[in-house]
């Protein structure tokens, strides 16, 4: 008699398939105890397969907060996504893997200064299971574009030195952090956990308002062994070694080849920029602002 196959085991949001799944897109592989080092490798093996891109937004595409839909866009659809997506889906798995996950909000500082929206950002607090200080709490962001290739530690004050520069977090008012780069201010972070749901609102406003830089422009970036590759609209930047260049893309098939080349998606139709029409202030001055997360390459 044939045993019939077991069912896929849950674990967590997620099953033994979708892991496992998972995994290979980033090109890691199970066992993988829930430890520092493992999770220094996952990171910056997401931040080197997944891209961040907002393509979704212009090609009228839904984006739904749950963990296994977000999931599934990376995984059998083999995409990106923007910060909800990404992290969203990135928590799920290391959950699945054993590690202790808390999403976390946060403002990303714009043009002067400027804070954006509450629930502007989602990033992840992850503590491990090493049993010493290195067990965390970690800072952990495969959503922010180009930012730190490996997590942070947001109980430190001292300089955090990144291959992407060097990285301190600062107090801010009512018990939040801001997260500093090389001395400029990226995003102030609550540190009071939140679930998926919270971040519905700045994911609609991310994907709807005239404000938002993600319906203004068309992004998709990861990161490189060397450096950094981004497709922003028709413009294809390279980065290797620190020198940078551009690369005008004046064919469509130019750039779906670019899609599929440098970031694995196969697109079957170009996606285009329909900003929505600006909100303006009585009087018509023109409120829209750029937060500064769309990625450089």
């Amino acid at each position: 008699m044939v045993d019939k196959p077991k069912p896929p085991q849950p674990r967590g949001a997620l099953d033994t398939a979708r892991v496992e799944a998972y995994l290979e897109r980033i090109g890691a592989a199970e066992p993988l105890p829930p430890d520092a080092d493992t999770l220094h490798e996952l990171q910056l093996r997401h931040l080197m397969t997944v891209p961040f891109e907002n393509l979704s937004v212009h090609l009228g595409e839904d984006i739904v907060l749950e963990e296994r839909r977000l999931v599934d866009k990376i995984v059998t659809e083999h995409r990106g996504g923007f910060c909800y997506e990404l992290n969203g889906a990135f928590a799920a798995l290391l959950r699945a893997l054993g590690f202790r996950v808390a999403l976390l909000q946060a403002r990303v500082f714009g043009d002067g200064g400027r804070l954006g929206i509450p629930y502007d950002h989602v990033a992840l607090s992850v503590r491990t299971e090493d049993g010493t200080d290195r067990a965390g709490p970690w800072l952990v962001d495969v959503g922010f574009g180009d930012h730190a290739l490996s997590p942070l530690r947001p109980d430190l004050r001292t300089d955090q030195d990144d291959p992407c520069g060097t990285f301190r977090f600062r107090e801010a008012p009512q018990g939040d952090l801001d997260l500093l780069r090389d001395g400029s201010r990226q995003y102030r972070l609550d540190p009071r956990p939140r679930v998926l749901t919270d971040f519905r609102a700045g994911a609609w406003y991310h994907r709807t308002s005239p404000d938002s830089p993600f319906t203004r422009s068309l992004i998709c970036s990861r990161r490189t062994e060397e450096g950094r590759v981004t497709l922003s609209g028709r413009t294809l930047i390279t980065t290797v070694r620190g020198e940078r260049r551009e690369k005008e893309l004046a064919e469509d098939a130019e750039v779906l080849a670019a899609y599929r080349d440098h970031f694995g998606l196969a697109l079957e139709s170009l996606p285009v920029v329909h900003p929505p029409m600006p909100c303006p202030k009585p009087g018509g001055t023109d409120t829209r602002r750029d937060t500064g997360r769309v990625p450089e390459s």
